[in-house]
């Protein structure tokens, strides 16, 4: 892929102007009854499970919804290039985690079973029948945690640049400490570092590096440092024996996937596609290669919840 123009670039970084455990907790269903139809793309809100306002947006109609999830330090704008897209020919809902966006903060424990809980409080307020989850980065672990809570409504899930680790043993905690010591030394400086050095090409437009790097290091410290604890920690032998529908990826080729590996821990199945030349952030660098695959896969997910 050739670096990103400037008609790109600019669009791209339009997308992030707006920006700034183990076992799940239990569902309640009776929490948050279906939303009254709300005008597209209005803001709304739920409650999660531990009383956090959770903001979230409905655009288009149809089967199935297809939930945005973000991932860390990022939020629901990062989504911008594939809300057009999506709502021509389903439902689609962005929400932002708590912490993060729009949402409420007023949590303490901010591991991936209550981040799943928020997605999972968002899908009780839409009405479709069936439900595909798609996340980037965190938010793919966090769609595992949701799939288990929202239950069988949920026709598969989608990971984007993420999950890459399935297979391989858990972190330990000396290694997850490890990992987690620069950002408690100095957030901001190890947030910049980490995002423009790991997330993209070498070769990718430095404007859009420092603008997404720059965005991602305002997320409050306590909660991100928090947040990186838990995912780093999360051990997907306790998560993956609940999940029962196909997983399919649309990745990156920053670092390796080996569909081969992943998918032996997956029963639901697994399928793997790699957009070449592209960052972490794919969805925004290249959407008229990602948005494609992403159609493809949601079309198939649909195709198999029939057989």
């Amino acid at each position: 892929m050739n670096r990103i123009g400037p008609c790109a670039l600019l669009a791209a970084l339009s997308l992030v102007a707006c920006s700034k455990g183990t076992n799940p907790p239990p569902s309640d269903d009776k929490a948050a009854p279906p939303a009254a139809a709300q005008g597209e793309g209005i803001p709304q809100i739920t409650l999660s499970p531990d009383s956090v306002h959770i903001d979230y947006r409905v655009w288009g109609k149809g089967e199935p919804a297809v939930i945005l999830i973000h991932g860390w330090a990022c939020d629901s704008n990062y989504w911008s290039a594939q809300i057009d897209a999506l709502k021509a020919r389903y439902t689609v809902v962005a929400l932002n985690l708590a912490g993060h966006g729009a949402s409420e903060s007023n949590r303490k424990d901010w591991s991936m079973a209550n981040y799943g809980g928020d997605v999972a409080a968002v899908a009780r307020r839409i009405d479709n029948r069936q439900i595909v989850l798609v996340g980037h980065s965190m938010g793919a672990d966090v769609a595992l945690e949701a799939a288990r809570q929202i239950g069988d409504r949920v026709i598969g899930i989608i990971a984007v640049d993420s999950l890459k680790s399935i297979g391989l043993p858990p972190m330990t905690q000396k290694e997850v400490d490890a990992k987690v010591a620069p950002f408690q030394k100095s957030f901001i400086e190890a947030t910049r570092e980490h995002v423009s050095k790991n997330m993209f090409q070498k070769d990718a437009e430095p404007g859009f590096v420092q603008k997404v790097a720059y965005d991602m290091s305002l997320e409050p410290p306590n909660i991100a440092i928090a947040s990186l604890q838990s995912l780093w920690a999360m051990d997907f032998n306790k998560v993956l024996p609940d999940i029962h529908v196909p997983i399919y990826a649309i990745n990156s080729d920053l670092t390796p996937t080996d569909a081969a590996r992943i998918g032996k821990s997956l029963p639901g199945g697994f399928k793997a596609d790699v957009l070449d030349h592209t960052g972490h952030f794919l969805m925004m660098e290249a959407p008229q290669r990602f948005n494609p695959v992403l159609l493809k896969d949601i079309d198939a997910l649909v195709q198999q919840a029939k057989h």
